[in-house]
């Protein structure tokens, strides 16, 4: 019986999604780089990491990363010799949420809160965030400088409080709700990328609502709130910007979710 693949932390999911040639006459299949592949390539060939460092930063065999960061260069090449489009999805990954004591994530600011929102286990209760600006709905996911996060119990607020995302954006934003143990999502827009890190999270995404904040999360805990399930976020004008919804998270991949 073969052994089970380990998730491969990943700490900054992909921002751009798909990448398509500009001005081919005809394309061949689209060549699928799987996102703890991509984080290879960021960590060794953009960062300056060693495969060795590589692994202890996913939390993985050098061996492992040597085999990853390989298929990901022989996917790079034939992209650009063949001239085929690239898209990001898949992969046996899980997003850092900075649980982590050996976590060297240069957004290590989610280990505090980990630590701080940590719930306790057997706790029923629900965890709903909403990018928020000046009592609203901020309407742009990648770029909200803060959270208003509500905590729940048998369908009644019991808590609010304002958290700063600390500079994050776009797909790095669902590691901090994570960290914050959110369950649910409440924005305006919001990218394809985002959506996929989310998914992946585990978080439920309740995209294309305005106004006011508070009034969001009561309407969605009496189940009538008016969202968006195909929201699009609509300062995305380039490639990536679609929802690609691939196998982690969204089908059977489990892991980390």
């Amino acid at each position: 019986m073969p052994r089970p693949v380990k998730c491969r932390k990943v700490c900054h999911f992909p921002r751009v999604l798909e990448f398509v040639p500009a001005h081919a006459e005809s394309q061949p299949p689209p060549i699928l780089l799987t996102v703890d592949e991509y984080e290879t390539i960021r960590l060794i060939d953009k960062e300056g990491f060693s495969q060795e460092a590589c692994g202890e930063w996913m939390q993985v065999a050098r061996t492992t990363v040597q085999k990853i960061y390989d298929s990901a260069r022989k996917k790079l090449a034939e992209a650009l010799v063949e001239g085929a489009p690239l898209h990001i999805k898949g992969g046996e990954f899980r997003l850092c949420d900075g649980k982590s004591a050996g976590c060297g994530c240069m957004d290590c600011f989610k280990r505090q809160y980990h630590q701080q929102y940590d719930k306790q286990k057997g706790d029923a209760g629900m965890r709903i965030a909403v990018t928020y600006e000046n009592g609203q709905i901020f309407q742009h996911f990648g770029r909200t400088e803060q959270f208003k996060v509500y905590d729940v119990q048998d369908g009644t607020v019991v808590s609010s409080e304002i958290i700063g995302t600390n500079g994050s954006g776009h797909g790095a934003l669902a590691g901090v709700l994570t960290a914050l143990k959110a369950d649910a999502l409440i924005c305006g827009g919001i990218g394809g990328g985002a959506q996929a890190a989310l998914a992946a999270a585990g978080i439920r995404l309740y995209g294309g609502v305005s106004g006011e904040a508070d009034h969001a999360v009561q309407a969605l805990l009496r189940g009538e709130l008016d969202f968006n399930p195909d929201v699009r976020c609509g300062h995305h004008g380039h490639h990536g910007a679609e929802h690609t919804c691939g196998e982690h998270g969204c089908g059977t991949h489990t892991c980390g979710s």
